[in-house]
């Protein structure tokens, strides 16, 4: 039987680090950021972010998901679907394989992790809204205030200027979605900056 949680109680941290350690597939919602919702393995679990290794509705591997704890609305642990899903992985020999140790507890440790896991990354934002805009690129540098991302435009593009994200208006982080990947084959290597651009000369992410 599922459980579904209402996430004004405490417990979601718990809940997840269960779910991580008996590998359960868990659905979620975050009603303020989006409509839909997401399906898949809990990789890790922090102080403020976890990571999801996500299932789409293809029963395909659909990318990993970093996210906050306090944009989750709701938990579903098992997913209702969960014995479909698992058969249909298993006869896709689709096994979930999050990286181990990646670091959850503050922004500046996900967005260098996840330039070091991933060629390409989406940065998602708060909008004016509160709904999510992602922009994907290559990380560039990191700084005290923020980093700086190359990015890919939707016609597969890369820019020549990087642009600067501050640490606070990250809600998600989002590495190997097919999205992503797709632009970055067709784009292929990011050229170098254009010289004199603000996200040249900084630190690099490790």
């Amino acid at each position: 039987m599922s459980n579904i949680i209402e996430l004004k109680t405490t417990g979601q941290r718990a809940q997840l680090r269960e779910a991580q350690q008996k590998q359960t597939l868990v659905r979620l919602w975050r009603e303020e950021l989006e409509h839909g919702s997401f399906c898949g393995y809990v990789g890790g679990v922090g102080r403020e972010f976890f990571l999801l290794w996500v299932v789409g509705d293809g029963i395909t591997y659909d990318g990993m998901y970093v996210m906050r704890h306090r944009d989750v609305s709701e938990l579903e642990a098992p997913d209702k679907h969960h014995a479909f899903f698992e058969k249909a992985l298993a006869l896709k020999q689709i096994l979930p394989r999050p990286p181990r140790g990646f670091p959850l507890d503050n922004i500046r440790e996900v967005i260098q992790a996840a330039g070091a896991q991933s060629a390409v990354i989406g940065v998602h934002v708060n909008s004016e809204d509160d709904s999510e805009v992602c922009y994907i690129g290559r990380l560039s540098s990191v700084d005290e205030d923020g980093f700086y991302l190359q990015e890919l435009s939707p016609d597969a593009e890369w820019m020549l200027e990087a642009s600067f994200f501050t640490w606070d208006e990250v809600s998600t982080v989002s590495m190997e979605d097919g999205y992503a990947l797709s632009l970055l084959a067709v784009a292929g290597a990011a050229p170098a900056l254009a010289p004199g651009d603000s996200g040249i000369g900084r630190a690099p992410s490790p």
